[in-house]
């Protein structure tokens, strides 16, 4: 009963860090390109796990190291960039919205890459789904909006995402969820900062009026919403298993729809329906 009152705990904890990630890359965009947020991101990261990098690395088996690199660049490294990219054009709440189809990228993947069985309802699910995400792209697409189409690298997003889940689960679940967060951040940040330095990131200091602000958004979008979450997620993938933890994204697009709603952006009730849709569609993947 403690370990499910544990897991239920993190359940909601990533629900609010990660549902508050998506308002955080608009704050640091204010300031900063994408890619300048994204590296600022799994740098800050990468930077904050050092220590634990350092205890763990003589640990690990060098046999195991690719896929834990594999793993960061899935859950971490390429999504960080597809998202900031995206937002660039699109809100954060419908963001947060799109990224509640990762638990039908992870059922897919599973399905796919380690012949998992499928239940009638589950292909069901997928098919609710996918015509959720279509027509939350109509009715996005129908108003000012001319940049939808964005919205589709956070299906790719959800995708890398969703392979990661199946990844883990698969491959991964013996270490420790410390273990694997510290070392995969330690090389997204290692990859991450030729990227940053070549984008010119010292100049922004001098051209922007509230470059401090957008620094400390992307920092914080790192520390917490990289580097906390992903030990938490991983945590929770190794307790409660893989499937309890892409559920999480039921939780997620409620926190970034009122992070939006504060931040003046336009949430119309068509999208809420559509997001309903969606939901509906997760649940029958996901339910027992």
């Amino acid at each position: 009963m403690n370990q499910r009152l544990m897991n239920w705990g993190i359940f909601l904890l990533l629900s609010l860090t990660w549902g508050s990630s998506f308002i955080l890359m608009k704050l640091g965009l204010t300031s900063f390109s994408p890619y300048q947020v994204a590296s600022i991101r799994l740098i800050s990261a990468g930077l904050a796990l050092l220590p634990f990098f350092l205890k763990f690395i003589r640990q690990t088996p060098t046999s195991k190291i690719p896929v834990i690199i594999l793993s960061g660049l899935l859950g971490n490294g390429i999504p960080a960039y597809l998202f900031c990219i995206a937002e660039t054009r699109i809100d954060s709440s419908l963001a947060g919205m799109l990224n509640s189809f990762t638990p039908v990228f992870a059922l897919i993947f599973s399905l796919a890459l380690f012949s998992a069985p499928v239940l009638k309802r589950q292909v069901m699910g997928l098919m609710i789904g996918f015509a959720g995400v279509i027509l939350l792209f109509l009715v996005k697409g129908v108003g000012a909006n001319a940049y939808w189409y964005y919205g589709f690298l956070v299906i790719l997003a959800t995708a890398c995402y969703g392979l990661n889940i199946a990844l883990v689960h698969h491959y991964l679940k013996e270490f420790q969820s410390l273990q694997l967060v510290s070392i995969s951040l330690f090389f997204m940040g290692l990859f991450a900062l030729p990227v940053l330095l070549l984008s010119n990131f010292g100049t922004t200091f001098r051209e922007t009026e509230q470059p401090w602000m957008s620094l400390a958004a992307s920092c914080t979008l790192g520390l917490i919403g990289t580097g906390i979450a992903s030990l938490l997620f991983y945590q929770l993938i190794r307790s409660a298993g893989a499937i309890f933890a892409s559920m999480v994204t039921y939780g997620l697009p409620v926190v970034a729809i009122g992070w939006g709603l504060l931040a003046g952006e336009s949430v119309n009730i068509w999208q809420v329906v559509c997001l309903g849709v969606i939901m509906s569609g997760v649940y029958l993947v996901n339910r027992k």
